[in-house]
This record gives structure tokens, sequence and C-alpha cells, in this order.
């Protein structure tokens, strides 16, 4: 049986920045209601994004990037539980058992839970899978210069962890199993320029390939791959993604598909439970589909209108959320669904170094990805909800 039970007008299942968020969301509307924040880390909410960037780089420090100072929570009426992750909602008693067998009542709850790495097959103890704050404060101390690191995946995390580390010294091997980095995202033009780009700053690539095995016995891990290929290196690290963490939602009957399913006010199936961020799959109006997001904007963005909505507010979530990211000189940003199954409309200010990827899905413009151009989300924003087919001749020009 569960112990030390307590009761809080709100109860957030989550310490990531969509719970943060909330708290920001609720004060909005309501000042004084108790509210409890259950995390499951031994860390207050912090944003990612710096884990594979900023942090690396000296650009920020491990105390820039959490989300609030510690005393604020205090401030705030906020209690914060942590290291101590919730295992079990009973709906019909509103009520959120955590590992501890600590108890804990609501009248409103939210599930913000994100998501867990995606790993190997079998796991394999001894291999990083990148997305927590003590996997940084790990490997830093780890991947001095000279060091090396293999890096299986292509995607998101795994080239940008291959760009960063290259930068700061480490001998970089990356893993990929499309032709070129970010193969879901970038055309094959583009993704051959930054295959080259990688390429030059020294990062042996070994594309169109994918692990099958580790020997992790000896003094330098070996990673041997599809190709024939035998790697070893200091360490390994695998960016594969994410799943959504919907097991607690599950057992309790609430309705998951791809994630948690809510409506447009961020409400679950069950009246009085909401759910946001990474986990959350939700009506993307611009897009007329359910989606789920698992980028940093749609986590502060849906966080906030979910603390409001569970608050009384009601209101919709509408908002387009953007992604970015650092590749060496390269960044961009994107807004929709950038997906290289789609045709693409590829409008260059300078080729492969700044312009505007338009993404078509069906006649329409479905994504738009701003390629070293800045401060134009909005103006995608606009083109994607117009909603209309446009030829490629009116796209081009469309964004400068």
């Amino acid at each position: 049986m569960a112990s030390g039970g307590t009761s809080f007008k709100y109860v957030i299942v989550g310490g990531g920045i969509a719970g943060a968020s909330a708290i920001a969301g609720i004060r909005d509307i309501d000042r004084d209601g108790a509210i409890l924040l259950i995390c499951s880390e031994p860390h207050l909410p912090y944003h990612r994004p710096p884990l594979s960037k900023g942090l690396w780089l000296g650009k920020k420090t491990v105390n820039e990037i959490f989300a609030d100072p510690a005393g604020d929570y205090a401030a705030r009426g906020v209690t914060v539980v942590t290291a101590d992750p919730a295992e079990h909602i009973d709906t019909r008693n509103n009520t959120v058992v955590c590992a501890s067998r600590r108890s804990s009542t609501y009248e409103s709850l939210l599930i913000a839970t994100g998501g867990s790495p995606r790993t190997l097959s079998g796991g394999q103890a001894g291999i990083t899978y990148y997305r927590y704050l003590d996997d940084y404060v790990s490997l830093k101390k780890e991947l001095r210069p000279g060091k090396s690191v293999v890096v299986v995946g292509g995607g998101f995390i795994g080239s940008e962890m291959a760009a960063v580390l290259s930068a700061c010294g480490v001998d970089v091997t990356m893993i990929c199993p499309d032709p070129h980095p970010c193969g879901a995202v970038f055309p094959a033009s583009l993704g051959a320029a930054v295959l080259a780009r990688f390429e030059k700053a020294g990062i042996h690539i070994l594309a169109n390939d994918r692990t099958i095995g580790f020997d992790l016995t000896g003094l330098r891990p070996l990673t041997r791959t599809l190709s024939g290929q035998s790697v070893a290196s200091d360490c390994i690290i695998a960016g594969l993604g994410i799943r959504p963490s919907i097991d607690i939602a599950e057992t309790a009957g609430i309705l998951c598909d791809n994630g948690i399913v809510v409506d447009e006010h961020l409400q679950t199936s069950n009246p009085g439970v909401f759910a946001a961020g990474d986990v959350a799959r939700f009506p993307y109006h611009a897009l007329s589909s359910l989606m789920r997001v698992e980028h940093w904007d749609n986590a502060v963005s849906q966080g906030r209108l979910a603390g409001r909505n569970m608050a009384g507010a009601r209101e919709a979530y509408e908002h387009m959320p953007y992604f970015f990211s650092d590749l060496f000189e390269y960044g961009y940003e994107a807004v929709g669904d950038v997906n290289t199954s789609y045709d693409t409309v590829e409008d260059w200010q300078t080729e492969y170094e700044k312009g505007v990827i338009y993404y078509v899905k069906n006649g329409k413009c479905v994504g738009i990805l701003l390629f070293n151009v800045w401060d134009k989300c909005d103006a995608a924003r606009a083109i994607i909800k117009e909603g209309s087919s446009r030829p490629a001749s009116a796209l081009r020009g469309a964004i400068r």
C-alpha cells in the first residue's frame, strides 16, 4: 500500500521542460493552488538542447540550463519531488503513486513523461544512449581532445553529437543508416553537401551502414557493422530517437496510440487528465492530422497551455512549433512536417549554404526548412497555414 499521502490541486508527472512550463501556465490563471511536480531524474527541470550544443562548446554552463532557479519553486507554491518517478495513476480516486510509495491526490493532472531513448537489440550495457544531463556530465569527463568515439545514428541527435564532439577535438566515427546525415530531413543534394562538411572536419562516416554487434570486453570497445567494418573507440554513443513514455497512461486506461492521444485542449480521454510535450499526440490543425512533436519549442508552448487549461482556461492549442539544430557553421530552423518522402522545392541564395527548402505533399506545402535563414518562422507558418496549392515557381522567393 502507498504511504505518506498528500493532497494537491495540481499534480504534474514529469520533470522536463513541458512540466516546468505547465507551472507557469497554471500560475497565469491560479496564483495559489498547490502544485506537485514529480521528477524521475535527480535534477530539477532543465533545457535539453544545450546537451548536444552549447555545453560542449563552453557557451553554456550546467547551472545555466535549468528552467528555473531552485528557490523559485517553493516561492511559487510548488512542491518538487526528484529521483522518484511516478509509477501508477488511479483515475478513479485521482491518485498518483511514486516508486517510493509516496501517494498524492489531485484535482487536475498533467502527464508530461516525455520519452526514453530507443536502444539497440539487447540494450548493450556500456553504450551511452544519449539523452540526459547525467549522460553529458559522465561523457564530458571521458571525452577529452584526442579521445575517440563511435556515434551510432545519423539523425537529429547523432548528427549534432558527431559535429560538436569533432569541434571539441574528439576523433569521431559516425555510423549512419542513410547516405548522409539527417537523411529523413535533408534532401539528397543538401545531404551530400553536409556529408562533405562532416568529412572535412575529419569525421569518418560509415554511410548506408548499420551496427550488427559489439565487443565490450576489451580495454577499448569494438563496434562491428553490416558492411564488415570493425571500429575501436574509447566509448560508444547511440542517438536513435526516443519512444514516448506512455506506460503509466496505458495502465491507467487512458487512450494511447503512438503517444497519449489528446484533444485540442490537450485533455486526454480521461476528464481532468492532460498530456503535453514529447509524449502527447495532438491535433495539428494547420496540417489537419494527429501528430507527436519531439522538440523543445513544442514542449515549452504545449506545457504552458496545458497548465492554463488545468486551471480552467479551455484554450485550443494552435501553435505551430519549430525546431532547430546547429552543425558546425550550419544552422537551421524548421516548421511543419519536413520529410524527404515528400516532394521538395529548393530555393538557394547561396547553394547549400543559405536558402529555404519547401516540402510539398499532395500539392500543398506542409513543411519549411530555413537553412542559415533566420527570423522567418512566422513567414513559414503563414505559408503552411494558407493550405493552398502553389507551383514551385510561386514557392521560390516566397521567403527571403
